[in-house]
């Protein structure tokens, strides 16, 4: 049939649908416009996907890197002193990104929010499937299993007294695969009956724990910032620590906690131990093992003694204590012209170097005509380089030796600012001593005195025993957190749920049999949801444990009966 022209001119085919449209017309046909809610639901599809959410967790594993490059003001405030003291010029611009504090910064909350968004959006539609699932029967038997990869068959006599060896053949798959932990359910066909069996669906439910496990995590962390604190506390030997606020050195409360209400307990200092390795022994020097023996004295109960080792923490009233540091603590006594006490305290010094070579700082604001700044180095064996400068040549006490350098002018206490203890700004005070002045820095050795410039007074230092003539100190961490229990708890869920959902195959088996002349033929076939490398062992199993146990039942039955 050719084709006709139309009363336009144009030509007609008669095979073609009155509202054909050729590809070269024009073409007026739009898309629909989305609106608002259509981009909103779109936007809320990807964020819910599980690629988001494993891109997110990506992220958020690398937004954390930072917590672990850089000290965090929550677990090392004097880390981030140090860090500031040695790059003065770069720290402003990493303190405006938040590498200080990296797990309350902006950009990782937001990572953490949209995760946990994604995470919600997938688990609920995937559970419900799931739960579906669960309910539902297995599907039906194929028409026909000798498609499949994974397939065997067989043919089994009979004896003529059987009713229907085929549905008994049916019968004794079914329940060897329930015993097997199939999920089973059996089908009959005119001329002939199938079990269908499936398992696995522990994987899914292995998959679903391990992502709520991972919300828990973030649920548990969430609320756990807010009802967490942290706080540091340098106990030199023989001194008490009070679980109060004022008693801190320094103290990061989460976002609900006004530090009012502390446990109430102490915690005394008896005596901190430390070994070294020995001169002319391999690892001369090294310390083999440190633990601070403490007495722990709390509302309602007796007094105990604990021993705080580093990576040992104890628990005291649901605070985590642990063990950050250690050092020396010489006590020094300041009097004045007239030999009054002005000053008497045992000063932490923080090691420099692994030989425990110590910086101290020591500030006199009242008793004498300036106030006056010091600047100690603490030698617990004191060594000389061959420029002539002091050095620590090994860490333990042996020949300890104590120099200062004085300062004297206004320390800006005073005015009200806060001033770490740990630091002296030198800017603008008067060096009395070392350096540039001329005059040797003050030398003192346990138990001795030593005048100090202008004949403002004499500073001793008080030995603390023969055996022991310098004081140790700890540097203490008291961790609270009450939900670390319900992450562990959720970390160990989401452990379990992972291997579930790795190891755990998921499978459907079919046996089908019909009756024939020769017997019952006998069909097995087996496919794998997902990566499954045993799935032909399985199908080859079941079918030999099935013909072993129709061989036992017609050997134990000979008149056909089958149990």
């Amino acid at each position: 049939m050719s084709p006709s022209r139309s009363e336009t001119g144009t030509v007609v085919d008669p095979l073609r649908p009155a509202d054909h449209r050729d590809s070269d017309a024009p073409s007026e046909i739009n898309g629909p416009a989305l609106g608002v809610g259509g981009w909103a639901r779109w936007a809320w599809r990807q964020l819910t996907s599980m690629r988001t959410a494993l891109v997110l967790l990506l992220f958020l594993a690398i937004a954390a890197v930072p917590g672990s490059l850089f000290p965090q003001r929550t677990a090392d405030p004097n880390g981030v002193t140090q860090w500031q003291r040695d790059n003065p010029d770069v720290f402003p611009l990493a303190d405006a990104v938040g590498l200080f504090d990296v797990y309350s910064s902006p950009w990782f909350s937001a990572i953490y929010l949209l995760l946990f968004a994604s995470l919600i959006g997938c688990v609920i539609p995937r559970a419900k499937h799931h739960y579906k699932a669960l309910r539902s029967v297995p599907p039906r038997t194929p028409a026909r299993l000798s498609r499949l990869v994974d397939y065997q068959e067989t043919m089994i006599a009979t004896d003529e007294a059987t009713a229907d060896p085929a549905g008994d053949a049916v019968r004794l798959a079914q329940h060897q695969l329930r015993r097997a932990g199939y999920r089973v359910h059996r089908y009959d066909e005119p001329g002939w009956a199938s079990v269908s069996a499936e398992r696995g669906y522990l994987r899914e439910t292995g998959n679903l724990v391990f992502h709520i496990a991972l919300v828990g995590v973030l649920v548990s962390v969430a609320i756990g910032g807010g009802f967490a604190y942290t706080g540091q506390r340098v106990v030199v030997e023989g001194t008490t620590f009070v679980n109060a606020l004022s008693d801190y050195s320094s103290f990061n409360p989460g976002r609900f906690i006004d530090g009012t209400r502390l446990a109430p307990y102490s915690i005394t200092l008896d005596d901190f131990r430390v070994s070294y390795q020995l001169p002319g022994m391999p690892g001369a020097g090294q310390a083999g093992d440190f633990s601070a023996d403490v007495t722990i004295r709390s509302s309602g109960r007796d007094d105990r003694t604990e021993s705080v080792i580093v990576n040992y923490p104890i628990t005291v009233a649901g605070d985590r204590i642990y063990l950050l540091g250690n050092g020396y603590a010489p006590t020094l006594t300041v009097r004045d012209a007239a030999g009054e006490v002005v000053w008497s305290e045992s000063q932490p010094f923080l090691p420099q170097d692994s030989n425990m070579t110590s910086l101290g700082i020591i500030k006199i604001p009242d008793g004498l005509p300036e106030q006056l700044g010091l600047v100690g180095f603490f030698y617990p064996t004191q060594g000389v380089l061959p420029s002539g400068a002091f050095t620590s040549v090994y860490p333990d006490v042996v020949n300890p030796v104590l120099t200062l350098n004085v300062f004297s002018g206004d320390l800006g206490i005073d005015d009200g600012t806060p001033r770490s203890v740990y630091t002296l700004e030198v800017d603008g005070l008067t060096q009395h001593t070392g350096g540039d002045t001329g005059l040797d820095s003050l030398e003192l050795t346990p138990g001795a005195t030593v005048n100090l410039p202008n004949g403002w007074g004499t500073i001793t230092w008080e030995a603390a025993s023969e055996q022991e003539p310098v004081k140790r100190f700890a540097s203490l961490q008291i961790q609270h957190d009450p939900t670390s229990g319900w992450v562990l708890a959720f970390a160990i869920l989401a452990m379990a749920g992972l291997f579930a959902a790795l190891f755990v195959p998921r499978r459907r088996i079919w046996v089908k049999a019909r009756t024939v002349p020769a017997g019952v033929h006998v069909e097995y076939a087996g496919l794998a949801r997902g990566e499954d490398p045993t799935l032909h062992t399985a199908v080859r199993d079941i079918a030999n444990d099935h013909a072993a146990a129709l061989n036992r039942a017609r050997g134990a039955n000979p008149e056909g009966e089958t149990r």
